[in-house]
Protein backbone atom coordinates (compact mmCIF):
# COMPACT_ATOMS: atom_id res chain seq x y z
CA UNK A 1 0.00 0.00 0.00
CA UNK A 2 1.13 2.91 -0.44
CA UNK A 3 -0.49 6.33 0.49
CA UNK A 4 0.09 10.05 -1.05
CA UNK A 5 -0.78 13.31 0.87
CA UNK A 6 -2.26 15.84 -0.92
CA UNK A 7 -4.36 18.92 -0.71
CA UNK A 8 -8.18 18.45 -0.83
CA UNK A 9 -10.46 19.34 -3.32
CA UNK A 10 -13.75 20.41 -3.82
CA UNK A 11 -14.36 16.39 -5.03
CA UNK A 12 -13.12 14.98 -1.82
CA UNK A 13 -15.81 16.43 0.45
CA UNK A 14 -18.08 13.76 0.41
CA UNK A 15 -16.06 11.39 1.17
CA UNK A 16 -14.09 13.46 4.14
CA UNK A 17 -17.98 13.67 5.21
CA UNK A 18 -18.41 10.02 5.15
CA UNK A 19 -14.62 9.32 6.58
CA UNK A 20 -15.38 11.90 9.88
CA UNK A 21 -18.96 9.89 10.14
CA UNK A 22 -17.35 6.67 10.12
CA UNK A 23 -14.28 7.48 12.45
CA UNK A 24 -16.46 9.45 15.67
CA UNK A 25 -19.66 8.33 17.74
CA UNK A 26 -21.28 11.60 16.80
CA UNK A 27 -21.46 13.53 13.66
CA UNK A 28 -19.63 16.66 15.66
CA UNK A 29 -16.25 16.25 13.92
CA UNK A 30 -18.08 16.19 10.39
CA UNK A 31 -20.34 19.46 11.34
CA UNK A 32 -17.29 21.28 12.59
CA UNK A 33 -15.55 20.61 8.97
CA UNK A 34 -18.49 22.11 7.64
CA UNK A 35 -19.07 24.94 9.53
CA UNK A 36 -15.21 26.07 9.39
CA UNK A 37 -15.25 25.53 6.18
CA UNK A 38 -18.22 27.59 5.88
CA UNK A 39 -17.19 30.46 7.99
CA UNK A 40 -14.02 30.74 6.40
CA UNK A 41 -12.19 29.42 8.94
CA UNK A 42 -10.24 26.82 7.40
CA UNK A 43 -6.41 26.97 6.52
CA UNK A 44 -5.22 23.68 5.48
CA UNK A 45 -7.17 20.36 4.65
CA UNK A 46 -4.88 17.33 3.75
CA UNK A 47 -6.11 13.88 2.66
CA UNK A 48 -4.00 11.04 2.63
CA UNK A 49 -5.17 8.51 -0.84
CA UNK A 50 -4.33 4.58 -1.35
CA UNK A 51 -2.55 5.21 -4.79
CA UNK A 52 -3.38 1.92 -5.74
CA UNK A 53 -7.28 2.06 -5.28
CA UNK A 54 -7.88 6.00 -4.98
CA UNK A 55 -9.37 5.17 -1.78
CA UNK A 56 -9.70 8.03 1.04
CA UNK A 57 -7.34 6.51 3.83
CA UNK A 58 -7.42 9.86 6.17
CA UNK A 59 -8.33 13.51 6.53
CA UNK A 60 -6.80 16.23 8.62
CA UNK A 61 -8.04 19.62 8.82
CA UNK A 62 -6.33 22.98 10.81
CA UNK A 63 -8.24 26.00 11.31
CA UNK A 64 -7.22 29.44 12.11
CA UNK A 65 -7.04 30.31 15.65
CA UNK A 66 -6.75 33.72 17.37
CA UNK A 67 -3.83 33.95 19.70
CA UNK A 68 -2.05 36.73 21.56
CA UNK A 69 1.30 36.89 23.05
CA UNK A 70 2.33 40.24 24.89
CA UNK A 71 -0.09 41.55 22.74
CA UNK A 72 0.87 40.67 19.60
CA UNK A 73 -0.97 38.41 17.27
CA UNK A 74 0.88 35.03 16.51
CA UNK A 75 -0.37 33.30 13.39
CA UNK A 76 -1.88 30.09 14.95
CA UNK A 77 -3.71 26.89 13.86
CA UNK A 78 -5.87 24.50 15.91
CA UNK A 79 -5.69 20.48 14.63
CA UNK A 80 -9.13 19.49 14.65
CA UNK A 81 -10.14 16.72 13.15
CA UNK A 82 -7.72 14.06 12.47
CA UNK A 83 -9.26 11.03 11.21
CA UNK A 84 -7.81 7.54 9.44
CA UNK A 85 -10.39 4.81 8.13
CA UNK A 86 -10.53 1.76 9.79
CA UNK A 87 -8.25 -0.28 7.41
CA UNK A 88 -5.48 1.89 7.22
CA UNK A 89 -4.80 2.51 10.95
CA UNK A 90 -1.51 1.73 12.67
CA UNK A 91 0.56 2.33 9.30
CA UNK A 92 1.61 5.63 9.51
CA UNK A 93 -1.18 7.27 8.02
CA UNK A 94 -2.03 9.98 10.57
CA UNK A 95 1.79 10.48 11.03
CA UNK A 96 2.26 11.04 7.47
CA UNK A 97 -0.86 13.60 7.50
CA UNK A 98 0.29 15.24 10.54
CA UNK A 99 3.81 15.62 9.49
CA UNK A 100 2.75 16.85 5.47
CA UNK A 101 0.60 19.37 7.51
CA UNK A 102 3.39 20.75 10.16
CA UNK A 103 5.51 20.98 7.34
CA UNK A 104 3.18 23.24 4.84
CA UNK A 105 1.98 25.22 7.76
CA UNK A 106 5.57 25.84 8.82
CA UNK A 107 6.43 26.97 5.53
CA UNK A 108 3.16 29.47 5.40
CA UNK A 109 4.75 31.28 8.75
CA UNK A 110 2.10 29.77 11.06
CA UNK A 111 4.31 29.69 14.35
CA UNK A 112 1.84 28.29 16.79
CA UNK A 113 -0.21 24.66 15.90
CA UNK A 114 -2.82 23.54 19.37
CA UNK A 115 -4.61 20.75 19.37
CA UNK A 116 -7.05 19.25 22.09
CA UNK A 117 -6.51 15.77 22.44
CA UNK A 118 -4.83 12.90 24.21
CA UNK A 119 -1.44 13.46 25.73
CA UNK A 120 0.10 10.84 24.79
CA UNK A 121 -1.42 9.99 21.22
CA UNK A 122 -0.41 14.30 19.75
CA UNK A 123 2.89 14.30 22.20
CA UNK A 124 4.71 11.41 19.88
CA UNK A 125 4.13 14.60 17.31
CA UNK A 126 5.66 17.22 19.76
CA UNK A 127 2.78 19.04 20.96
CA UNK A 128 2.96 19.47 24.95
CA UNK A 129 0.55 20.93 27.23
CA UNK A 130 3.34 23.38 28.98
CA UNK A 131 3.74 25.24 25.23
CA UNK A 132 -0.26 25.88 25.90
CA UNK A 133 0.16 26.89 29.52
CA UNK A 134 -1.18 29.79 30.50
CA UNK A 135 -3.06 30.71 27.45
CA UNK A 136 -6.53 32.17 28.41
CA UNK A 137 -8.32 28.86 26.83
CA UNK A 138 -12.01 27.61 27.67
CA UNK A 139 -10.11 24.07 26.59
CA UNK A 140 -6.93 24.92 29.29
CA UNK A 141 -5.29 21.86 31.11
CA UNK A 142 -3.49 18.45 30.08
CA UNK A 143 -5.41 17.78 27.24
CA UNK A 144 -4.63 21.36 25.76
CA UNK A 145 -1.19 21.19 23.67
CA UNK A 146 0.40 23.35 21.59
CA UNK A 147 3.14 22.97 19.22
CA UNK A 148 5.75 25.44 18.09
CA UNK A 149 6.43 25.09 14.21
CA UNK A 150 9.33 27.70 13.76
CA UNK A 151 12.17 26.10 14.52
CA UNK A 152 10.66 24.95 17.87
CA UNK A 153 10.58 28.81 19.28
CA UNK A 154 8.00 29.63 21.74
CA UNK A 155 7.28 33.64 20.89
CA UNK A 156 8.35 35.35 24.20
CA UNK A 157 5.82 37.40 26.03
CA UNK A 158 3.10 36.98 28.22
CA UNK A 159 1.16 34.39 27.23
CA UNK A 160 -2.51 35.80 26.47
CA UNK A 161 -5.72 34.66 24.66
CA UNK A 162 -5.76 31.04 22.74
CA UNK A 163 -9.53 31.41 20.80
CA UNK A 164 -10.44 28.22 18.61
CA UNK A 165 -12.90 29.75 15.66
CA UNK A 166 -16.38 30.05 16.52
CA UNK A 167 -17.19 26.53 15.27
CA UNK A 168 -15.64 25.16 18.12
CA UNK A 169 -18.11 26.66 20.82
CA UNK A 170 -20.87 24.45 19.27
CA UNK A 171 -19.59 20.99 18.91
CA UNK A 172 -21.91 19.23 20.56
CA UNK A 173 -25.02 20.94 20.54
CA UNK A 174 -25.79 20.84 16.43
Amino acid sequence: MTVTVRPARAEDVAAIDALLRASFPAPDEANLVRDLCMEGDMVLTLIAEDEGTDTLAGAIVFSRMDVTVAGRQVPSVALAPLAVAAPYRRQGVAEALVRAGHDRLEAEGVVLSFVLGEPDYYGRFGYDAVVARNFSSPYAGEYFMALPLQGGLVPCGVREAAHHAPAFSRLGTQ
